[in-house]
């Protein structure tokens, strides 16, 4: 029996809406999806999606939406100066006074649905007979 969290499944264009609707689209780009027109390049932050080799879990993706703060991105942190990451906080602001619940589903299920799994290359060793 599965222990844990789990929330019903969401709708992705709808996820895709919200994302737009709550501008987190400003900030952060999704793989395979256009950036709309009035959003400048240099706004982007954070690319979200595409092939990755260890894809963030539902449940990761659901506290990344809801609690930015939880664990910052070590490329953020790595354009800080050593004393500014101690106590750093994320520059996307908390949507949780504003975001609904089926939106967050939503807006996971659409993120989730842009990650492809990458299977590391390597060579097997060869050991002779």
């Amino acid at each position: 029996m599965a222990k844990g969290f789990v929330l019903p499944s969401g709708d992705n264009e709808k996820g895709k809406q919200a994302f737009i609707e709550l501008k987190c689209h400003r900030c952060h780009t999704v793989a395979g999806e256009l950036l709309p027109e009035n959003v400048e390049p240099s706004m982007v932050k954070l690319h979200l999606g595409g092939e990755v080799y260890r894809v963030k879990t539902y449940g990761q993706l659901v506290t990344s939406v809801i609690h930015p703060n939880h664990n910052l991105s070590k490329d953020y942190l790595a354009g800080m100066e050593k004393e500014e990451r101690e106590g750093a906080q994320s520059p996307m602001p908390s949507l949780v006074d504003q975001m609904t619940v089926q939106q967050m589903i939503d807006i996971v299920s659409f993120l989730n649905s842009h990650y492809v799994k990458l299977e590391p290359e390597y060579e097997v060793p060869y050991y002779g007979p």
